[in-house]
């Protein structure tokens, strides 16, 4: 009988907890708890970078649905380049062909948030036209001149920014290049661009920054002391003077809209703060990883030789044969260095070579990221820009090499 008893007892605790797992997860929330978003989960920041959380073509609908704590008290607010397009957990809604930032946020009653961000990619359609990013030329300036890179472009008639339509427009076949004249009252800040064909069909030409004043976004990172330091931007005939390491500068060997350039203060080596300034006090801002600030770190280093000789390179040699590439310096003398310098290889051109090209590769023999075939005509000086992506694929794929044919190396420094 006491054992029948036990049974029993047992028998109900295991109802009760069969029970209590058939609630809804997270029905005890209440309005003063945390907001959390269970589901889908978003991938953290790659290398600083956002990562992309959906990629669809654009004749498609961007769909997603969340799943929030506490579900009924919190509201959800979806943001595209932070403009909020829509309330509710669930998203179902058409873009034009571009890259855009993504935000969800929740939000309960009480005012507590949180958040997750992501890149929404739209592909274009095969014969869509499109447009790219090459360099800085969607940074750009009221009345100034700007051009747009992409493919199928010769079908564009007019651009829109901001509500301002342009029809005075450039199209060059050979690059597949639009310029245009930037309207001279848009005002500061970013803007989507809408591309509108012949029959009126409108497409996504992604964003263009928009700057009135100054903005300095290359070659200001580093300089070498008692040198020419040369910086490109917009705008960059408004400035009046730079500040840097104690020395005000206001004579300049070069001041033009998109180009600055002085002589480098000779200070010692290390890192310092440059500002700058226009004539009315506005300061000088400086584009650096997408985000704009008015203070630019930047690194002063004396010019480093890695090697120096005079070695012969013609990959037409056998293998094994010293001169079938230049190898001269070690994986772990690339491991030493810094991001952000820049590497200058100093060539001379063999007179009685057929021809002459120098391609600088990994020890894989894969170009270096951003680099190609360079064909050499005279003795000129190779820049390769060291970044961290390019340092990690020399590190990570056996060192580095220069190939090609009819050229000697007889440099090569890093600043």
């Amino acid at each position: 009988m006491k054992y029948i008893y036990i049974i029993l007892i047992g028998l109900a605790i295991n109802f009760a907890f069969t029970a209590c797992n058939t609630e809804e997860p997270y029905s005890t929330a209440g309005p003063e708890d945390n907001p959390r978003i269970l589901d889908p989960t978003f991938i953290d920041r790659i290398n600083g970078e956002l990562p992309v959380i959906a990629t669809i073509n654009r004749d498609n609908n961007f769909e997603m649905s969340l799943v929030v704590t506490p579900a009924d008290f919190c509201t959800v607010s979806w943001l595209i380049d932070n403009d909020e397009v829509h309330t509710g957990k669930s998203i179902n809604k058409k873009f034009k062909a571009g890259n855009y930032h993504l935000k969800v946020t929740v939000t309960t009653f009480a005012g507590k948030s949180t958040s997750r961000e992501g890149i929404l990619k739209v592909n274009p359609l095969e014969n869509d036209p499109y447009t790219t990013e090459i360099d800085f030329e969607r940074i750009i300036s009221p009345g100034g001149k700007a051009r747009l890179y992409g493919d199928n472009l010769d079908i564009i008639k007019s651009i829109v920014i901001d509500n301002h339509t342009i029809k005075d427009l450039n199209y060059n076949a050979e690059d597949n290049i639009i310029e245009y004249s930037v309207p001279k009252d848009l005002t500061e800040g970013s803007y989507r661009v809408i591309l509108v064909d012949n029959g009126g069909l409108e497409y996504g030409g992604d964003l263009v920054n928009v700057f009135a004043s100054p903005v300095i976004y290359s070659g200001a990172e580093r300089s070498k002391p008692d040198n020419e330091w040369i910086m490109n931007g917009i705008n960059l005939d408004k400035i009046a003077d730079m500040t840097f390491a104690g020395y005000t500068i206001s004579s300049f060997t070069e001041l033009s809209e998109f180009k600055i350039a002085f002589i480098c203060p000779n200070v010692e080596v290390g890192e310092y703060v440059l500002t700058g300034k226009t004539s009315d006090g506005t300061p000088v801002n400086f584009y650096t990883n997408k985000i704009n600030t008015t203070e630019q770190n930047v690194v002063i280093s004396a010019e480093t030789v890695l090697w120096s000789g005079h070695h012969y390179v013609s990959w037409d040699y056998e293998d094994g044969n010293p001169n079938k590439t230049f190898n001269l310096i070690s994986k772990e003398t690339f491991a030493s260095l810094k991001a952000g310098g820049t590497m200058y290889i100093y060539c001379s051109v063999e007179p009685d070579a057929t021809y002459h090209q120098i391609r600088t590769t990994s020890g894989w023999w894969s170009d270096l990221n951003g680099t190609s075939a360079t064909d050499l005509s005279q003795d000129e000086v190779i820049k390769i820009q060291l970044t961290q992506d390019v340092l990690d694929q020399i590190n990570n794929e056996d060192g580095f090499l220069c190939v090609g044919h009819g050229y000697y190396v007889d440099k090569i420094t890093v600043l």
